[in-house]
C-alpha cells in the first residue's frame, strides 16, 4: 500500500520522551515515505541534545525513520511571526544537516496546538494525532514533574537513565547481600510502579567461581594438586572486566525494573578489592551514576566462613577502607548497623528520603 505523504515532518523537545511521542512518530512512519523528526533542545535543560537523540535512535530504528537533533535558544513565543520565522529557520537546519538538503515537507504530524501554524510554515497538511492526549495520558512536563508516576509511559532507555540506583557496599560476611535483596523485596511490595524493583547480584562473586572452577579443571587434567581460593592470582585487568560487566547486569536491569534499583556493589567495591589483593591503588574508575551508598558494618554480624572469604582480621580492614573512601570521595551514604531488620529500617529510611527529593530537571526554554 502506497504512502500517503511524502515526507512527514515531526518536531518537540522530547525533554524526556515517552509513549506518547513514540505513537506520534509510530504514526506519522505509518502514513509516510519518510519521517523527520527534528528534536530541539536548548543550552538551559538537563538532559543533553545527543542523549535524547540516542534514545529517540533505539526506540525508532525504522528505516524511513530520521531523527535530526538541533540546539534550538530561540524563545517560546507562539503569537509572535518573527519568532516563529527564527524557529522554523532553525528546523529547517536541522533537516538539511541530516539529509544533506532541505527537504520538502508535505505533512506535519503533531499533538500539540502549535501545529497547524507550523503546517501552515512548511506549506504541509497537519495531522493531529491524540490531541486529546486520550491515549496516552502523559507530557513531558508530567514526566519532569514525577518520574515514578508516569514510569509506565518511559522507554526502557529512559528508565535506565532516570532509575535512582542505591548500592550497598561492605567487607565480606556484613550482610551486604540480605541487605541488597531484603531492600528490593520492600519496594517491590509497595506494588505500582515500584513493584518491579530489582537488585543486581554481585557479577565478582561470579567471575571468582568461574576462574577457581577453570583452574581446578587444569589442575586435574595436568594431574596436579585441587586449588583452592587461596592459591588463585589476580591481574589488574580482571577486576576491571569485573567493573565493567557488574555494570552490564545494573544497566539491564534498570532498564527493566522500577524508579529504583538496588545494586550489591559496584566500581567503588571493586576498585577496593583490586588494592586488597594486588596491594597497589586500582585503575578501576567509576562510569555509573549512583545517588546513595549504603555500607553495611561489620558490628553485629558474626564472621561467617564459605570458602571464599578471608577471614575476621581482613574483614575488619576492608570494613574500615569502606569506611574511609566513602568519606574521602565524599560520596552520599549511611552506614547501617544492628540485626537484618535494624538494618533495613535504617536503609529504607535514607532511600525514602531519596526518592522524596524527586528528580532534577531544568525548567524548558
Amino acid at each position: 500500500m502506497s504512502a500517503a505523504f511524502a515526507h512527514g515532518l515531526i518536531v518537540g523537545k522530547f525533554y524526556p520522551p515517552h509513549a506518547g511521542h513514540h505513537h506520534l512518530i509510530d504514526t506519522a512512519a505509518a502514513r509516510c515515505a519518510r519521517v523527520s523528526v527534528v528534536v530541539t533542545a536548548s543550552t538551559a535543560e538537563s538532559i543533553p541534545l545527543a542523549l535524547r537523540a540516542a534514545w529517540l535512535r533505539e526506540a525508532h530504528p525504522q528505516a524511513e525513520v530520521t531523527i535530526a537533533p538541533v540546539v534550538d535558544d530561540v524563545e517560546i513565543d507562539y503569537a509572535d511571526p518573527e519568532i516563529w520565522s527564527a524557529h522554523v529557520t532553525v528546523f529547517r537546519h536541522a533537516l538539511a544537516l541530516a539529509h544533506g538538503e532541505a527537504p520538502e515537507i508535505d505533512a506535519v504530524f503533531s499533538s500539540e496546538g502549535y501545529g497547524p501554524e507550523l503546517a501552515h510554515r512548511f506549506g504541509a497538511a497537519h495531522v493531529g494525532v491524540d490531541p486529546d492526549r486520550g491515549r496516552f495520558p502523559v507530557s513531558g512536563t508530567m514526566v519532569r514533574r514525577d518520574p515514578a508516576s508516569c514510569w509506565r509511559w518511559l522507554s526502557p532507555a529512559v528508565r535506565g537513565h532516570l532509575a535512582r540506583r542505591v548500592v550497598v557496599v561492605g567487607a565480606e560476611s556484613s550482610g551486604t547481600t540480605t541487605l541488597a535483596r531484603d531492600l528490593a523485596a520492600h519496594y517491590a511490595a509497595r506494588g505500582g510502579p515500584w513493584a518491579a524493583t530489582r537488585w543486581v547480584p554481585e557479577y565478582g562473586r561470579t567471575y571468582c567461581e568461574e576462574k577457581l572452577a577453570l583452574a581446578r579443571r587444569r589442575a586435574k587434567a595436568t594431574g596436579l594438586p585441587e586449588p583452592w581460593l587461596d592459591d588463585l592470582e589476580w591481574e589488574s585487568p580482571e577486576f576491571a572486566t569485573i567493573a565493567e560487566r557488574q555494570l552490564l547486569w545494573e544497566d539491564a536491569a534498570a532498564r527493566t525494573g522500577s524508579p529504583l534499583l538496588v545494586c550489591d556493589t559496584d566500581a567503588f567495591s571493586t576498585s577496593l578489592w583490586h588494592e586488597r589483593y594486588l596491594g597497589v591503588a586500582s585503575p578501576v574508575h567509576p562510569r555509573a551514576r549512583h545517588d546513595l551508598w549504603i555500607h553495611t558494618s561489620v558490628e553485629d554480624v558474626p564472621f561467617e566462613q564459605d570458602g571464599w572469604r578471608d577471614g575476621e582480621a581482613v574483614r575488619h580492614r576492608m570494613d574500615a577502607r569502606f569506611r574511609e573512601e566513602l568519606a574521602l570521595r565524599g560520596l552520599p551514604h549511611l552506614v547501617v548497623s544492628g540485626p537484618p531488620h535494624a538494618r533495613l529500617e535504617q536503609a529504607v529510611e535514607a532511600v525514602d528520603a531519596l526518592i522524596a527529593r524527586g528528580w532534577a530537571f531544568t525548567a524548558p526554554l
